[in-house]
C-alpha cells in the first residue's frame, strides 16, 4: 500500500526535470548517468541549468568521451567537485571502448566505472533499468529515518537503514518508485518543517504519530586545516599555479599556497579568510608580494581576466577578499 500511495503522489505531483523527459533508452542512460554525477552533494535547482547546458554541447556518451578537459570544465564550472566532471569523461571513455557505447545494465559493472560508489550504482540500476534497488540518499535516508522514527546512534548506521527499507515495499515501476521516494523527501519531508498535510503516507509514520521530526544524523568530523596563500604580482597581473600539491582539486589554477601550522597562521597579522570545503575548514592567510620580474613558474593572468579561468571557489574567494587592496 505504502508503494501505491506514493506512485499515486508522483504521478500527480513530481517535478518536470530535464533529466525526466522522454528519449530513446540510450538517451535515458546518459541523462541518467549525467544528472547523477551531477547531483553528488549538489541540489537538484542548482543542478538544472548546469545539466541543460552541459546537455546541449555535450549531447551523448560519445562527444563525452573525446571533449577537451578545458570544455569539460567550463560547462562543469560553479559545480564545484571537479573530479566528478573528469570521472564522468573516463566512464563514458570506458563505456565507448568496453559496452559498445551503452551503459552496462547491471550493479556490478556499474560500479566499475571511474566515480561510480554504491549509491550512484544503485540508482543508475533503478532509474535506467528499471531494477529492484532502493537507493539511498539524503532524501530516501529522511524519509526512512522519519517512518520508521529512527533515532539511534544503531539504528541510522548504513548498514540497518539498508535493512530498515524494507519497509517500502517493491514495486514493478522501480525506476518512478525511486524517484517518487526522492521526490517525497526534496519536497514535502524536509529537514525542517515537513508538509505532513499533504503527505500520502502519514499513516504509516511513526514520527507523524508521535509529532517527533526531528532527524539525527552520524557526526561528521570537521577537520580545520590552515594555509598561507601568496599573491604574486607585477604590474596588472597575478600568478597562479597548477595544484599538484594538495590532494583536493587536483590540477586546476590555485594562487600558490603552502598548508601552515595554527601558531603559524596566529603570528600572520595579514588578510586572513576561512572556507568550507566538505568536511575541513580551510583557515587561510594571505601575504602579497610585488615582483618586477615574472621568474616564477606559472601563469600570470590580468586582474581583469581572472574570470574567465577555471579556478576553484575558494582562490575566487581568496581574490574577492583582497582584490581593493590589489
Amino acid at each position: 500500500m505504502i508503494a501505491k500511495k506514493i506512485l499515486y503522489w508522483y504521478d500527480n505531483n513530481k517535478r518536470s526535470l530535464p533529466w525526466r523527459r522522454k528519449g530513446s533508452s540510450k538517451q535515458k542512460e546518459y541523462f541518467t548517468l549525467v544528472s547523477e554525477f551531477m547531483l553528488q552533494q549538489t541540489q537538484v535547482t542548482t543542478v538544472i541549468p548546469y545539466f541543460n547546458n552541459f546537455i546541449k554541447n555535450i549531447p551523448n556518451f560519445e562527444a563525452l568521451s573525446k571533449v577537451n578537459e578545458t570544455k569539460l570544465l567550463r560547462y562543469w564550472q560553479g559545480l564545484g567537485y571537479y573530479s566528478r566532471a573528469k570521472n564522468l569523461k573516463k566512464s563514458a571513455r570506458l563505456i565507448i571502448d568496453k559496452y559498445n557505447g551503452r551503459l552496462p545494465d547491471n550493479y556490478d559493472e556499474l560500479i566499475k566505472l571511474p566515480g561510480v560508489g554504491d549509491y550512484t550504482a544503485s540508482a543508475i540500476s533503478a532509474i535506467a533499468f528499471n531494477q529492484q534497488i532502493i537507493p539511498l540518499d539524503g532524501n530516501i535516508e529522511r524519509l526512512l529515518k522519519r517512518i520508521l522514527n529512527l533515532k539511534t546512534e544503531k539504528e541510522i548506521k548504513k548498514e540497518n537503514l539498508h535493512k530498515e527499507k524494507k519497509v517500502f515495499g517493491q514495486t514493478t515501476r522501480s525506476n518512478d518508485y525511486v524517484q517518487a521516494l526522492m521526490e517525497i523527501g526534496a519536497l514535502l519531508c524536509k529537514p525542517r518543517n515537513p508538509n505532513c498535510e499533504k503527505c500520502p503516507i502519514t499513516k504509516y509514520c511513526l514520527s507523524f504519530k508521535r509529532q517527533d521530526f526531528e532527524i539525527k544524523k552520524k557526526n561528521k568530523k570537521i577537520i580545520d586545516k590552515f594555509y598561507l596563500a601568496t599573491l604574486y604580482k607585477n604590474n596588472n597581473q597575478l600568478l597562479l599555479i597548477k595544484n599538484e600539491k594538495f590532494n583536493f582539486l587536483k590540477n586546476l589554477l590555485i594562487f600558490p599556497m603552502k598548508e601552515i601550522t595554527l601558531s603559524d597562521s596566529l603570528l600572520k597579522s595579514n588578510k586572513k579568510l576561512s572556507v568550507k570545503m566538505s568536511n575541513m575548514n580551510m583557515n587561510i592567510s594571505i601575504d602579497f608580494l610585488n615582483i618586477k620580474n615574472k621568474t616564477k613558474e606559472g601563469l600570470w593572468i590580468e586582474k581583469s581576466k581572472l574570470e574567465n579561468y577555471i579556478i576553484p571557489t575558494f582562490t575566487k574567494k581568496i581574490f574577492e577578499s583582497v582584490k581593493h587592496n590589489l
